[in-house]
């Protein structure tokens, strides 16, 4: 059977699907996922939503690295504009506690916060990098959100824009600090992350792999961990201080670098061996990792 997607754009057609009244306010809203009453959907299927979404849901398992987790107490998850999410009512038959805050990009889109809200990374983390949350966590979450509803339940008026998008921060603030707990607590499991990730990065730049098909990126690293570009990447910020693709450039100078001492090749040669196509921006790399161009380091370090 062909998997049918929906198209939601507004906040009102998210109301209606979910068989609630109209909406307080147009572009925000906080959903009771125990009040809601779906008719319009079908069983299964696809929807995108053209706006953000933070989810808490209790009664769920997912996948971390090569474990699966079960977290009856709920895990939050928080999508992008326009991410495609698959759903079916049937396995999630009696699992119907939390709640989803929904706001729409043109809430945000001339504010603080609409400039820096691509530098909350977890809204494009997949639902098996879901955040486990504690009671407290819980409570904290929770009290924002029944501020937020006070904002736009109550009559709007000139401050209610600001107060109710400065909510929205803190929520997402709190949430940035509630990862990063979780990336501590989960200490062992991300040095096997990393463990293997070197271990991938070594075997690729010493076989064909990188003249045949280039430098890897940051996508295929992760697809081999098994995670997000973006989880991935904040997982190593948080234990190594590095994200991914600086990892991929250690790995790549350290190659450059074997190559230039070893060899009388020429920087055009040394760059399509590290999978350049024009040699000059792997020039422009190494300079500015390294402090001189290849050439420089070469005749410097034999001098020396």
């Amino acid at each position: 059977m062909k998997n049918i997607i929906y198209k939601v754009q507004t906040i009102s057609e998210l109301h209606e699907i979910a068989g609630f009244e109209k909406p307080k306010h147009p572009l925000v809203t906080v959903i009771d996922y125990s009040k809601v009453k779906v008719k319009k959907a079908p069983e299964s299927g696809s929807f995108i939503c053209s706006f953000y979404s933070v989810n808490f849901k209790k009664h769920c398992s997912f996948l971390y690295g090569k474990q699966t987790f079960d977290h009856k107490e709920g895990t939050l998850h928080c999508t992008g504009p326009e991410q495609i999410i698959t759903f079916d009512r049937k396995k999630e038959e009696g699992s119907t506690e939390g709640w989803g805050l929904y706001f729409h990009p043109e809430l945000i889109r001339n504010s603080a916060l609409g400039k820096k809200i691509n530098e909350f990374s977890f809204f494009s983390y997949t639902e098996n990098e879901a955040l486990h949350l504690s009671d407290q966590e819980k409570q904290i979450l929770l009290s924002i959100l029944k501020q937020m509803e006070n904002e736009y339940n109550t009559n709007i008026d000139h401050y209610s824009h600001n107060l109710i998008i400065s909510n929205i921060e803190l929520l997402l603030n709190y949430c940035n600090r509630f990862y990063g707990r979780q990336f501590i607590t989960r200490s062992n499991q991300n040095k096997d992350v990393i463990v293997r990730f070197e271990e991938l990065l070594t075997d690729y730049f010493n076989s064909q792999k990188l003249k045949n098909n280039g430098i890897p990126t940051v996508k295929y690293c992760a697809e081999a961990m098994n995670l997000s570009a973006n989880y991935f990447s904040d997982l190593l910020r948080s234990e190594t201080g590095k994200n991914a693709q600086e990892h991929i450039h250690y790995h790549l100078l350290e190659k450059a670098k074997s190559i230039l001492l070893n060899s009388d090749k020429n920087i055009n040669e040394i760059a399509n061996e590290l999978g350049y196509e024009y040699p000059q921006n792997f020039s422009k790399l190494f300079k500015k990792k390294i402090g001189v161009s290849p050439t420089d380091y070469r005749n410097l370090t034999f001098k020396n």
